[in-house]
């Protein structure tokens, strides 16, 4: 096949003859680095047409339906980072925030704020946070396959803002030295279903895991194995969503902070929109997924 590399504008870039049809679009990238016409593959990208849809990496020539002499539209997408760094720097970042801010320093409380006492719920509370952070961090190297290598370089500050500044806006009002406890019975069960939910939350990501085999991308149908907190998947298409909430709603009823509840509807928000777009990618990739299931809340979205 003959493939004419050019710009968004049509400027011609680099031509390639003789490539087989099942040439890679990830072998085209990589072609046209080492040619010197463009940015290292995870920093390329390329269309059909100038507006169209990305292609994969692992689509091959003539899976795409491409012909032999058409252009191949190539986009530089800027500076990339890769996931797994975005995510040990957003997650990391919250358990420093938080305990720093649980020390009670002078800069925010006074002086001598850090000899006034914590209520029992202000270490329960830092608990279940710092599991929920290590939890993320250790899946992120341990369980976390990634289908994109990279992400854009801005998206480690627009991340790290989004979760630092609710570390800090959500650690300084339940460390305070005028914090109200809630009752002792609404702390402790909010803070057993806390537990259960991040259970149920790696769970699912252990699911995940084992659903693509390591250095694939291959795509399945996720359903519930014999865990019985995998049960969700019977309903909603992404329960590591939905587990994420419930667990940021129970820390919210534990706390009893308005920061905390304004987290976790953010979350929801964001989760929402990626649930439903995956949950739209399962439907149309696969013509038996089951019809029964939402995206991310149980019979209602």
């Amino acid at each position: 096949m003959e493939v004419q590399v050019v710009s968004r504008n049509g400027k011609p870039i680099l031509k390639l003859d003789s490539l087989p049809a099942t040439t890679t679009v990830q072998d085209v990238k990589a072609k046209i680095h080492s040619a010197k016409k463009g940015p290292y593959p995870g920093r390329q990208m390329l269309r059909l047409d100038v507006k169209g849809k990305a292609l994969k990496d692992e689509d091959t020539l003539a899976s795409t339906g491409f012909k032999s002499g058409s252009n191949l539209y190539l986009k530089d997408l800027g500076p990339q980072v890769g996931w797994s760094t975005v995510f040990l720097c957003e997650y990391a970042g919250p358990l420093l925030v938080y305990f720093w801010t649980y020390t009670r320093p002078w800069i925010f409380y006074g002086a001598d704020a850090a000899t006034k006492p914590y209520a029992p719920v202000v270490h329960i509370a830092a608990a279940c946070w710092s599991i929920h952070y290590a939890k993320r961090l250790l899946e992120t190297i341990f369980v976390h396959r990634f289908s994109h290598a990279t992400m854009p370089l801005m998206n480690l500050f627009k991340n790290c803002s989004y979760y630092w500044g609710f570390a800090g806006y959500i650690a300084y009002h339940v460390n305070h030295p005028l914090y109200t406890a809630p009752c002792c019975s609404q702390v402790y069960g909010s803070a057993a279903l806390f537990i259960l939910f991040e259970l149920g939350n790696l769970s699912i990501h252990l699911l995940f895991r084992d659903l693509r085999p390591e250095g694939s991308k291959v795509r399945q149908i996720p359903l519930p194995n014999s865990n019985p907190l995998t049960l969700l998947f019977n309903y909603v298409s992404c329960p590591n969503y939905t587990y994420e909430f419930y667990a940021w709603a129970a820390f919210t009823v534990m706390t009893q902070c308005l920061p905390a509840g304004l987290f976790a509807i953010a979350g929801l928000a964001q989760m929402s929109i990626w649930a439903l777009g995956k949950h739209r990618q399962y439907k149309k990739e696969f013509p038996k997924y089951p019809k029964n299931r939402t995206a991310i809340i149980p019979f209602l979205l």
